[in-house]
């Protein structure tokens, strides 16, 4: 059942936050009132459905922007957010999340990440401090204004979402699509490759957005509880968690995306979802 509820309001975020269908119809982005708004989850706001903007577009946005050092909205959005959900925004509201969990889904040989090899979770800390913050800061135009890096050179979200519908959509963009566009197309085809054979890779390797949220994970206030007198660190739960979590161990470990498998697979009912 709570797979079910989780795979519903995953749907429905995503059609939430992509819900201007005339875009996908005439190739145009929406420039309404609702596009101030910013969104939980990565979402490309050239998306032709995009209803809000993305965080991590936004930050690089102000960040790259001389007439702004610093922006309140943003980055105290991404804190509320962060304090009160966690990465319970990577597990129910992200629409690529949904994504990577369906090509997941395709029938395929899966690769379990070994130890060594999870050491690859702290990439994503490095993408958000050199592409998200300090080369939008640094790496600047004539005129003083940055480049939103992590957007322009990395994201696949921006690719699949925004990029690809809107060359397709499109006659005069296909002319002028280049090399930049050919490269993130590439990264786009390798994580999708990626997301069939491995569960969330772009969440758990790449993600800058998963990155901040992260770091509230341990004091967000919807977070898990082991109850010890109920726990026999069995180690079900970590046998069932697909990002190789020791749920006993570390019930709000900062990779952790809500996704409560660990609370359906626990024989003993010993993990419980908490608010402080």
């Amino acid at each position: 059942m709570g797979r079910i509820k989780r795979k519903l309001v995953q749907i429905m975020a995503s059609i939430g936050t992509n819900g201007y269908f005339k875009g996908f119809y005439n190739g145009s982005i929406y420039n309404g009132d609702l596009k101030r708004i910013c969104v939980p989850g990565l979402n490309c706001y050239s998306c032709p459905g995009a209803l809000g903007f993305c965080p991590i577009g936004s930050l690089q946005l102000i960040i790259s922007d001389v007439k702004y050092k610093f922006s309140f909205y943003v980055v105290g959005f991404l804190t509320l957010i962060g304090v009160l959900l966690g990465r319970f925004v990577c597990g129910w509201l992200c629409p690529f999340g949904l994504i990577e969990e369906l090509l997941y889904k395709i029938p395929s040989p899966k690769l379990k990440v070994s130890k060594k090899f999870q050491k690859l979770k702290y990439l994503k800390y490095f993408i958000l401090v050199i592409f998200v913050i300090l080369m939008p800061m640094f790496w600047v135009n004539d005129m003083g204004i940055g480049f939103p890096t992590f957007c322009k050179y990395i994201c696949p979200v921006g690719t699949l979402e925004g990029g690809i519908p809107l060359v397709i959509l499109n006659k005069s963009l296909r002319s002028i699509v280049g090399f930049i566009f050919a490269w993130k197309v590439a990264l786009l085809i390798i994580v999708i490759i990626l997301s069939i054979i491995i569960f969330r890779p772009f969440c758990r390797f790449i993600c800058p957005l998963g990155a901040i949220y992260s770091l509230f994970n341990p004091i967000s206030v919807y977070r898990l509880d082991i109850d010890s007198s109920k726990c026999t660190e069995c180690g079900n739960c970590a046998k069932k968690c697909k990002l190789d979590i020791e749920v006993y161990k570390n019930p709000n470990s900062l990779e952790c995306i809500r996704c409560g498998e660990c609370i359906d697979n626990c024989s003993n009912n010993a993990i419980k979802q908490d608010i402080l």
